[in-house]
């Protein structure tokens, strides 16, 4: 069971969280990087996709409605805005993954470049 945090229609979830039930259990969702280009080159969670927070608005259609969507960045910040915008859209199963992609490094998990 998960301990959330609230925050403007989307959760936070920790880095534990994420692992178990998205890496581990293999449930379905998408993973948005919001880093700019250059950071998503130099090094990424595994399967994100890199929609850059400036870029999120006109490319929407490429993240869907119907699965969980889980927004990233590289300390927590930006993807909060992200996760923002897409509650703001409409989507409605949006998290913010705590500490982005520098927690996730810190935790000893896998980056693909």
């Amino acid at each position: 069971m998960f301990l959330f945090n609230r925050d403007k229609g989307f959760e936070n979830i920790s880095i534990q969280d994420y692992s178990d039930t998205y890496v581990e259990n293999k449930t379905d969702h998408m993973l948005v990087d919001v880093r700019t280009k250059s950071e998503y080159t130099d090094g990424h969670l595994p399967n994100a996709i890199n929609i850059p927070l400036n870029e999120l608005d006109k490319r929407m259609n490429e993240i869907p409605t119907d699965k969980p969507i889980i927004v990233v960045c590289a300390s927590g910040n930006r993807s909060k805005s992200g996760a923002s915008k897409l509650v703001s859209a409409g989507y409605t199963n949006i998290s913010n993954l705590k500490g982005g992609t520098m927690r996730w490094m810190m935790s000893g998990k896998p980056i693909e470049s």
